[in-house]
Formats: structure tokens, sequence, C-alpha cells
């Protein structure tokens, strides 16, 4: 699978090969911290100015540097695709050859990292649901109203929490029906294999 770069990525990357080998190095480590902690304005000005550049130029740079290999990481991409992906840069082999063992040595802390940002999301714990169905009321002798009432059991970090809805019969079937499909749609090797390189 190759990695497709935006032309805007492209011309972030243009930079690499104006930059010595070792100013390289040093940004895929400023990448890394960049991903660990976030952007810090002043490692850009500092290597702006040892470069004799401005610091957009550097950022943009690291970001772009930054970008392939968080994609690269993320679609666990082979050597091979990884070389394939780089060549179409128009880099030198030399150039090519830091890039690759920069994704090589650094691809599993980019995951790890990568799955630690991961939002955590709340997870079913149990369900429980009344039936509740009016027949009649002062207004009108001869009625007939269904109400589902759901109470939805969450955890999540060891917490438990409950969210209770209450619906219609008619609106819960089409959620059932939503839902249905959209398990149906995991099924397909498409999906598959989505999630396979999510994993």
């Amino acid at each position: 699978m190759l990695l497709e770069l935006s032309e805007e990525h492209r011309e972030h990357l243009s930079f690499l090969p104006k930059v010595d080998y070792a100013v390289v190095a040093e940004f895929g480590r400023i990448s890394l911290e960049f991903l660990r902690k976030g952007s810090n304005p002043k490692v850009y000005e500092g290597a702006a100015r040892k470069l004799s550049v401005s610091s957009n130029t550097v950022q943009h740079g690291v970001e772009g540097l930054t970008y392939l290999l968080t994609e690269s990481s993320k679609l666990m991409i082979s050597e091979l695709d990884f070389q394939d992906s780089v060549l179409v840069l128009g880099f030198s082999e030399d150039l090519n050859k830091l890039l690759l063992q920069l994704y090589l040595d650094n691809r599993k802390e980019i995951r790890t990292i990568l799955s630690e940002l991961a939002p955590v999301f709340p997870s079913y714990h149990n369900l429980e649901w009344r039936l509740d169905v009016q027949l009649a009321s002062r207004c009108l002798r001869q009625q007939i109203k269904p109400t589902m009432t759901l109470k939805l059991h969450l955890s999540q970090d060891g917490e438990q929490s409950s969210q209770v809805l209450q619906t219609d019969p008619a609106t819960l079937l089409h959620l059932i029906q939503q839902l249905e499909e959209a398990l149906g749609e995991m099924k397909t090797n498409h999906c598959r294999r989505i999630v396979r390189n999510i994993k």
C-alpha cells in the first residue's frame, strides 16, 4: 500500500533536501517530541536561526516529516512501500535511506504514542428495559400509546455510569435496523482491511 501525499505535504517536505542529513535526523527527533508534547515554537526558532531560514519553514518541514512518519506507522506500510512512497518526492538515494531508517527505528514508538492519544469511549456494561403502554386517559378512552424505557449502564476507566433513554417502538425499530446495517457493513472486506490496519 503506497502512501499518497498531497501537494501541500510535498511542499513541506521539499525543504529536507536543502539541509544536511544530520539536520534531517534532528527533525525526526523533533517530530517525535511534537507527537509527545505538542508544538514548541522555541525549538523551531532555534533551528531556524542555525539554518538561517524562517521558523515557518522549519515548522512546515517538521510537520511534513511528522505526517509522513505517522501515516506510514498508522498504515504499517512495508519497507518497500515506504521507499516507493518517498521515491515520488524526488529525493536523493541517501536521503531516502535516512527517511526509511527514521521510519523503521520509530514506527513502534509512534504507534504507541498514537494509541495513547486515541480517545477512550465508554463501553457497554448492561441494559435494563421496560415497556409501558398507556391504554386510556381522561380525554381519550381507547388509546394505545407504547413507550420503551431503556437504562444503559456504561463503564469507563473502572467507573460506572448510566443513561436513561425513552423512545417509541417505531424509533427503536429504526435504530435496531441502522445498527444491524452498520454491523453488516463491518463484515465487508473493505472494513476488515481498515480495522486490521488500525490495530
